[in-house]
């Protein structure tokens, strides 16, 4: 921490399928790709909890600017050695068509036993979202920003949405990943706490009882990290396109600086009751950007691109501070275009106007992710 507060430093997490090049169905990730990335990556890449997925992160980095080149290079990396193996990396929350009883689960003590504490909840869980780490040293400030940031979890995901399809239908949903996800227990908008040790206490009184583990088995939204002294924002849908995924997580940093200087001002975001955050949660889950969400304050629903740029003005002393105004500007770009689910049923519905048929529009719109998340690198 420095004199002038928390050093906000960010970390990202993605979390990637694997398809067969030519076929675009899921593959198995074979040893030796996971091996290979492993060797030339280390501790920044691991298998996933299904072996047709694979989970990146980033080094600590003090910025986008510095988050990009690291996640350049990871993403770069996994594609070239998938590509030995004719499989292709695509970064979005749910397979257009695979169906989830065909994906075996990673042989590990830790999968093993999560599998068989969770049974067939778990079984479904053919699912791949971002997590951003903003770093906040100390304990009980993180809970402070914590409680605060919660009111933003919806307007984030409603950005990142890139799950609308689903075992080969259009779900309507614009985040269908969040439908499954919330199958597993302790999930959802975290309780308000006051205090880190209140939430020491909790999570105490289930390791106590040997019901979980340790905090890692808290699946929020939002938690104060279990590995590091950050929170961790596991809200948004993971990102085709490597500069949205920039764009999210430098949004997540200048809103938790925005919400820091408001303290430091002995002011604060007013904190909602979580059962109506949670109706925006919702409407971000449906809709994506296509709706607006509940402003409570004004009492109204507000189309998102107005709520986009009440945002930007919020946070534009943070953008300027973390030198990512470029980034946090993509907003506007993701209103004009729409975000992943949006392109997807884009591409879907180009594919059918040219004649083809459900799977081959299906395939379509795999074709399509893969394009999205290489142009980038």
């Amino acid at each position: 921490m420095t004199a002038d507060g928390p050093d906000f430093t960010i970390g990202i997490e993605e979390e990637y399928l694997l398809v067969d090049r030519d076929s675009l169905d899921l593959a198995e990730a074979p040893s030796e790709l996971m091996e290979a990335c492993a060797e030339e990556l280390q501790d920044q890449v691991a298998p996933e909890f299904l072996k047709c997925q694979i989970e990146i992160g980033t080094k600590v980095c003090k910025d986008v600017s510095e988050a990009r080149e690291d996640l350049k290079r990871l993403r770069a990396c996994v594609s070239k050695h998938a590509a030995a193996h004719n499989l292709v990396p695509i970064a979005a929350s749910c397979h257009p068509f695979s169906d989830w009883r065909d994906q075996p689960h990673t042989d590990k003590d830790r999968y093993n036993t999560l599998s068989d504490d969770l049974a067939g909840v778990v079984q479904r869980m053919l699912i791949c979202g971002m997590h951003v780490h903003v770093g906040i040293e100390d304990p009980d400030r993180r809970v402070d920003l914590m409680n605060q940031l919660s009111y933003f979890l919806p307007h984030l995901l409603a950005l990142s949405t890139s799950s609308p399809f689903w075992q080969g239908h259009d779900t309507g949903l614009d985040s269908y990943r969040l439908t499954v996800f919330d199958n597993l227990p302790r999930t959802g908008l975290p309780p308000r706490m006051e205090s880190f040790a209140e939430f020491e206490r909790s999570v105490g009184s289930l390791t106590d009882l040997g019901v979980i583990e340790d905090a890692s088995k808290i699946w929020w939204d939002l938690r104060p990290s279990s590995k590091f002294p950050t929170i961790e924002s596991r809200i948004c849908d993971v990102q085709p396109r490597m500069e949205h995924t920039l764009m999210l997580a430098a949004l997540t940093q200048c809103i938790t600086r925005m919400l820091w200087r408001l303290a430091t001002k002995n002011q604060r975001w007013r904190i909602y009751d979580r059962f109506l955050v949670d109706e925006n949660r919702w409407r971000a889950q449906r809709y994506g950007t296509r709706e607006g969400l509940i402003d409570f304050g004004r009492g109204a629903i507000v189309p998102m691109a107005e709520l986009a740029e009440e945002l930007l003005e919020l946070i534009e002393e943070d953008a300027r501070y973390f030198a990512c105004i470029s980034e946090v500007e993509i907003v506007r770009e993701v209103m004009r275009t729409g975000t992943s689910s949006t392109r997807q049923r884009r591409a879907f519905d180009a594919a059918k106007d040219d004649g083809a048929g459900q799977d081959a529009a299906l395939r379509a719109v795999v074709s399509h992710l893969v394009e999205e998340f290489h142009a980038d690198l």
